[in-house]
């Protein structure tokens, strides 16, 4: 999960970061009254989830609290690579002599967590890897020995920093550790670290991402999503234990392991260009050993797509008996009744199979139809989609 800045400015400061002053405003109305209770000149800056937000004008200087309205009016709905601006951050303005980069991510090609420093802050990192590689160090972390203060501190001058601000960069870098770590992140960053005129360091910008597979230890973390920008459906999956993901497609997906529904995904999308271009809707495995119960979830949320025109069942029985799956296809269009009006094509094959096509054919429900083959299926799924 990926912070707005002002919730990653509010984890540094939980964490001891040195932070400036800010609140968050959704109207110009509430702007004013941040940069009021502030004091001095602000800062009014974009919150989105995307870089570039200075270059797009997402990010203005403000005098007074009448500025900092006025600035707030103007950012507010403003549309920055396609992410409309629902919330602004008012920051104190600072001072500024210097800026730095500080960062730690989680390296998945290496196995390891990495440091990275650099005095070149307040740009594009990627610009200055790309064209000055030299002003960027990366330092790997054994991620059982963790980061000692000797050892920030010689990240610190090996990175070049200034001698005079060397002691307190160790100390932000030592911080900034303990939030990656504590907070299960997969990526901290700040930029730029500032010196400010009277010798302070600061973390003026940051950029935090949460590992959600870490959730169940962090209660708190709920708080930080972003639900307008969540899926409902997404949402309703995630709270009943499901891999779901949404697509933009007509043919809702249903199979169990992640291998056989991406090859159904492939499949179905093959099949449909014979249809108009007809796609999947989704992305759901339903996994190994799915219950009854869990088919009749997965099933209950597809069929609750808008999207959806038809449903494809794709199912290898091996833990997940054949059986199990076509009583869930069952329970599911008992429990949702006259709501489910969207035809299910089923391909069962493997683990029972004969006892879940008999259950299947016996109920004989009006919006099911079987299959034999993975092709026929996707192809006669993409058809009543299409139709």
């Amino acid at each position: 999960m990926d912070l707005f800045e002002y919730q990653a400015r509010d984890l540094f400061e939980k964490h001891g970061l040195p932070v400036l002053a800010g609140a968050v405003a959704t109207t110009p109305d509430e702007a004013e009254a941040a940069a009021k209770a502030i004091g001095g000149k602000v800062v009014v800056k974009a919150q989105v989830k995307v870089g570039g937000r200075g270059k797009a004008g997402g990010v203005k200087l403000a005098e007074n609290p009448a500025d900092a309205r006025e600035k707030a009016a103007a950012i507010l709905g403003m549309d920055i690579k396609g992410h409309i601006v629902g919330k602004v951050m008012i920051a104190q303005a600072a001072p500024i002599e210097a800026e730095y980069y500080l960062a730690i991510l989680l390296d998945r090609s290496n196995r390891t967590f990495l440091i990275m420093a650099s005095v070149a802050g307040g740009m594009d990192i990627e610009a200055v890897a790309h064209n000055t590689p030299e002003k960027l160090l990366k330092v790997p972390v054994n991620t059982i020995e963790g980061l000692s203060k000797s050892a920030a501190l010689q990240i610190i001058q090996d990175a070049d920093f200034p001698t005079d601000i060397a002691e307190q960069a160790a100390d932000a870098l030592l911080l900034l550790w303990g939030v990656f770590t504590s907070e299960d992140a997969t990526l901290v960053e700040v930029n730029p670290l500032v010196k400010t005129s009277d010798g302070r360091i600061v973390a003026l910008d940051g950029k935090v991402t949460l590992d959600d597979n870490a959730d169940f230890r962090h209660p708190d973390h709920v708080a930080l999503i972003d639900r307008s920008a969540t899926n409902a459906l997404e949402e309703e999956a995630k709270a009943k234990g499901l891999n779901y993901v949404k697509l933009n497609g007509e043919v809702g997906i249903i199979g169990n392991g992640a291998g056989l529904v991406m090859s159904t995904l492939d499949v179905v999308a093959y099949a449909g260009e014979k249809f108009g271009g007809v796609r999947p809707a989704n992305f759901l495995d339903i996994g190994g050993g799915a219950s009854a119960q869990i088919m009749a979830d997965g099933l209950s949320i597809i069929l609750g797509d808008v999207d959806v025109r038809s449903v494809f069942v794709n199912v290898f029985g091996g833990i997940t008996a054949c059986d199990e799956v076509a009583n869930g296809i069952v329970q599911a269009l008992q429990i949702l009744g006259n709501r489910a009006t969207k035809p299910i094509v089923v391909r069962l094959d493997g683990n029972n199979v004969i006892e879940g096509r008999r259950i299947l054919k016996e109920a004989a429900h009006p919006l099911i139809e079987q299959q034999d083959t993975m092709d026929g299926a996707a192809a006669r799924a993409a058809e009543l989609a299409a139709k």
